[in-house]
């Protein structure tokens, strides 16, 4: 039997705020309802569960590969909503974004403070 990752739940303040916050500066379908979740569909059948609670909420790493049309409309939607962003995961490089692995990527937080990336290579140049 082959293994394939479905899904993950991510804890959220709102989830109708972080789920929309995702999904659009990703160009993603409107999230859905299924159960007390929102739904991110991403590629391959995977999704983003965002659920509420009202329990501090650790910071968990979110990395997406996207083509890079969609990197181009993330980045122009980052700047121009003014959402910090870092070209690193030490947020030593604000307001830039990074060409490692022969691509681009940048990171960002949602609204409950996950912090988000957006690669157009995967690591190695793979």
């Amino acid at each position: 039997m082959s293994v394939q990752f479905n899904h993950t739940i991510v804890a959220a303040k709102d989830k109708v705020r972080s789920a929309r916050f995702l999904a659009e500066l990703l160009g993603l379908p409107e999230p859905r309802p299924a159960w007390h979740f929102l739904v991110v569909e991403l590629a391959h059948g995977v999704s983003l569960d965002y659920m509420d609670t009202t329990e501090d909420i650790a910071s968990q790493h979110y990395a997406f590969l996207v083509s890079d049309d969609v990197f181009d409309a993330l980045i122009a939607k980052i700047r121009a909503r003014g959402i910090p962003h870092w070209a690193d995961p030490q947020g030593q490089y604000p307001g830039e974004i990074n060409t490692d692995h022969g691509g681009r990527g940048v990171y960002f937080q949602d609204p409950s403070g996950h912090y988000m990336e957006a690669i157009t290579k995967p690591y190695g140049g793979g």
